[in-house]
């Protein structure tokens, strides 16, 4: 695949985000467009390797044919590498400009030398594709009577419907959002996603004949937008039912002072900003002229540091409990793993430019916030920990005389969820499993021997775009199975 001496003839150039000064005054997308010689350049680096692990478990859940349309992109045949690409993901305009690419970490050329830039072809190939009209909606030929409910409408329930919906069944989307699309809407910011990429997705699967709900909460909580379903109702409705609600429970920092005004969860503060953007309205929870703390690190982490920029904060740090990466994989890191190295975000590039510092501080243990008189947060006190000496039961021991206390009127928690809202397993009486995530093993999928299947992170637990994409397709095909074990299609849906 690809020049037979290409990735010894030529280094990894990837494509460079757009220039910092000018990507951080806007929330349009952080992405340049690279020439497609450039690209072809870069394709040529793949080696043709014996057992290509980009395309293993360790490197793309969905088994992207990377190899193959490597080689497609190096010799020019674009429209071919973008019928490859699309015959295992469906979303591929969504993961290449969100995954952090495990192939990249997994690929053979990267035990001796910087990996192939799986990420910027993959990008470059759906755009193309979009650019040269060559992507569009097809409505099954035939309709096979049965109608299957779609509750949650992220990457794992659209990608599920779009399976389903090609397999000739009626499918119906119920999101409790005003919009469609679940954490590509509202979750990930538009500089990183731009929100009509992810409506323009829609618009064709919409086109192809999924039928879409928006503002309805399916279950006994509060609708969110003025109208609810209860969940028992569906299945006396649908001839299958599947959970794709994602984990949406954030994991919260129960230490005094928590209880003060300015203290947000990272997912709340991404959903008001982005609902304000879409909307042309101010935003409930602004950074403007704040001095910021994030708790926590990850994507999320950034994306709190990145729109907080972009909304013009004083000031803005963030908090790691962990220690540094280091810069080159540790000893108990080895190839094909994903790469737990120091790695320098959009988001953390944009801080430092600004501020002159990198955001992060590391090993830092929050401990309690202070608040002024009128009960607004005002500072935290922490303590750096030392993770080489446990100290009890705790993987780490606090340094002595390392306490500090840190100035800000806006904190943001970024520690991750603990698993789907409890609603839909009660009212259905489903199992959960010890992390309280919907038990439904692959490869069935399936809820005990009910009508209602899981996936996503609502079965796996929080996890990347690309594993929601793979459930997805993988929840179809098993919900295709039951359906063609039933009698006969329910009379009305």
């Amino acid at each position: 695949m690809g020049k037979v001496t290409g990735f010894k003839e030529y280094p990894r150039l990837s494509v460079t985000y757009r220039e910092v000064r000018e990507r951080v005054s806007d929330f349009d997308e952080i992405f340049s467009q690279a020439p497609p010689p450039h690209l072809q350049t870069q394709g040529a680096r793949c080696m043709d390797c014996g057992v290509p692990f980009c395309q293993s478990a360790d490197g793309c859940p969905v088994d992207n044919l990377i190899p193959e349309w490597n080689d497609l992109v190096y010799r020019g045949e674009w429209r071919a590498a973008l019928d490859r690409l699309h015959a295992t993901n469906n979303f591929p305009e969504f993961t290449g400009r969100v995954c952090p690419a495990p192939c990249e970490g997994a690929c053979v050329l990267g035990i001796t030398e910087p990996a192939v830039t799986i990420k910027n072809i993959e990008q470059a190939i759906v755009d193309r594709g979009f650019a040269e009209g060559w992507i569009g909606s097809a409505e099954p030929a035939e309709r096979s009577g049965y109608h299957v409910a779609i509750v949650g409408s992220g990457p794992a329930g659209l990608a599920a419907a779009d399976e389903l919906n090609q397999a000739g069944h009626q499918v119906t989307v119920y999101e409790r959002a005003d919009r469609i699309g679940g954490l590509l809407m509202y979750g990930i910011p538009n500089m990183k996603l731009d929100k009509t990429v992810v409506e323009r997705r829609v618009d064709l699967l919409r086109q192809a004949g999924v039928n879409f709900i928006t503002g309805t909460s399916v279950g006994e909580s509060v609708a969110l937008a003025g109208g609810h379903v209860p969940a028992r109702e569906l299945l006396e409705h649908y001839d299958a039912v599947v959970l794709a609600v994602g984990a949406t429970v954030p994991r919260d920092l129960p230490i005094p002072g928590r209880e003060y005004q300015g203290i947000h969860f990272a997912m709340d503060y991404l959903t008001h900003s982005t609902q304000a953007f879409l909307d042309h309205t101010d935003t409930a929870i602004s950074a403007a002229g704040r001095h910021v703390v994030v708790i926590g690190g990850g994507d999320t982490g950034a994306d709190c540091i990145g729109t907080a920029l972009r909304q013009g904060c004083e000031s803005i740090v963030n908090f790691e409990l962990l220690a540094q990466p280091p810069a080159e994989r540790a000893e108990d890191n080895p190839w094909p793993q994903w790469p737990l190295i120091l790695r320098t975000d959009y988001a953390h590039a944009e801080a430092q430019h600004r501020f002159g510092d990198d955001p992060r501080t590391y090993n830092l243990l929050s401990k309690a916030f202070i608040c002024d008189d009128h009960g607004r947060v005002s500072g935290i006190r922490t303590v750096t920990v030392d993770w080489d000496k446990p100290s009890g039961d705790a993987p780490f021991s606090e340094v002595a005389g390392s306490e500090r206390t840190w100035s800000c009127d806006l904190v943001f928690l970024s520690m991750g969820f603990t698993g789907p809202e409890v609603t839909l397993a009660e009212e259905l009486g489903l199992e959960c499993d010890a992390r309280s995530n919907l038990l439904a093993l692959p490869p069935r999928y399936q809820c005990e021997e009910s009508s209602v299947f899981a996936a996503g992170d609502c079965r796996r637990g929080q996890s990347l775009v690309v594993w929601a994409i793979q459930e997805g397709r993988e929840v179809a095909r098993s919900v295709g199975v039951y359906l063609a074990g039933l009698p006969q299609p329910k009379a009305t849906a």
